[in-house]
């Protein structure tokens, strides 16, 4: 190589294979999410999350004595003086199993989907690179996890300020903050949420390299999450609590104190960033090494 053409590939805005590899990984990574968007499994899928609250919603409307004996999940009780707790008892509700199914799919089908459609070898032919193709549909799952947490929370939001009143937020800690701030601190959850489920998207991006079957890999995918939350509910495995990647998904009352702590978001974040650098590694070196027959 000269070093014309190095000073080229090294030229934050040069036209050499270094700004070529950056344009088409970031072409890969817009048609991924544009493809990903663009199917009607993607939007049922969102559209089922946004009715959980909708109909937690309704249901305390329509019955609004049985939400304030104390029984289902929390801040249930609070919806009737505050409509702005619809969006946290959907996220409550929707954290164990809905959020996790939909994510499930999604990671579950990120290579195996492609295999199994036979354009997974189409993919590889463009100097795209297989650990570039790999981040790409990583990046697409965790997209996606994005927009399963603001449907269900922005849903539960809107549905909240039709059907009940909105005003100032009482916290766990007994402070009052402003309907400002209370979105805030919705959208941190709403944030801490999506942070949670990263971990799980990363298992099932490897669990969908060993596959050409993507419902087995989105099965796997579902059925770890599972087991990742019965194991935490175990006393007598307390001391593999920690090590769970389920295991701070309901850490983030903490955020809903004054001040906010956020030691759980921290060692929550860490988790997640374990299991992703453990089951990425485990995807790059399953997925160089994999013969692609379709």
């Amino acid at each position: 190589m000269s070093r014309a053409e190095t000073a080229d590939e090294r030229a934050p805005g040069g036209s050499g294979p270094a700004a070529a590899r950056a344009t088409l990984g970031w072409g890969l990574l817009g048609t991924e999410i544009s493809v990903l968007f663009r199917r009607r499994r993607t939007w049922a899928m969102l559209g089922a999350l946004a009715i959980v609250p909708v109909l937690i919603a309704v249901a305390v409307k329509l019955r609004p004595a049985a939400s304030a004996s104390g029984r289902g999940p929390a801040f249930l009780d609070q919806i009737t003086s505050n409509g702005l707790f619809v969006a946290a008892v959907g996220l409550v509700v929707c954290v164990p199993l809905f959020l996790p199914l939909t994510v499930g799919v999604v990671a579950g089908d990120t290579i195996a989907g492609e295999a199994s459609a036979g354009t997974l070898r189409y993919l590889l032919v463009a100097p795209a690179g297989r650990i570039r193709l790999l981040a790409v549909k990583y990046l697409g799952a965790a997209v996606f996890c994005v927009a399963a947490t603001l449907s269900v929370a922005v849903a539960g939001a809107l549905a909240g300020a039709v059907l009940f009143p909105v005003g100032p937020v009482t916290l766990l800690s007994g402070d009052t903050i402003s309907v400002g701030e209370s979105v805030v601190r919705s959208l941190l959850v709403a944030l801490f949420i999506t942070v949670s489920l990263l971990g799980l998207s990363a298992i099932g991006l490897f669990i969908s390299t060993l596959t050409d079957v993507p419902v087995g890999a989105m099965a796997a995918t579902i059925v770890l999450a599972v087991v990742s939350q019965v194991l935490d509910s175990l006393p007598q495995l307390d001391a593999i609590h920690p090590w769970l990647f389920s295991h701070y998904w309901f850490g983030f009352g903490d955020l809903l104190r004054q001040p906010i702590s956020w030691d759980s978001f921290g060692s929550n974040a860490l988790l997640q960033l374990g299991y992703f650098v453990v089951f990425g590694a485990l995807a790059c070196g399953r997925f160089t090494t994999k013969d692609i027959l379709s």
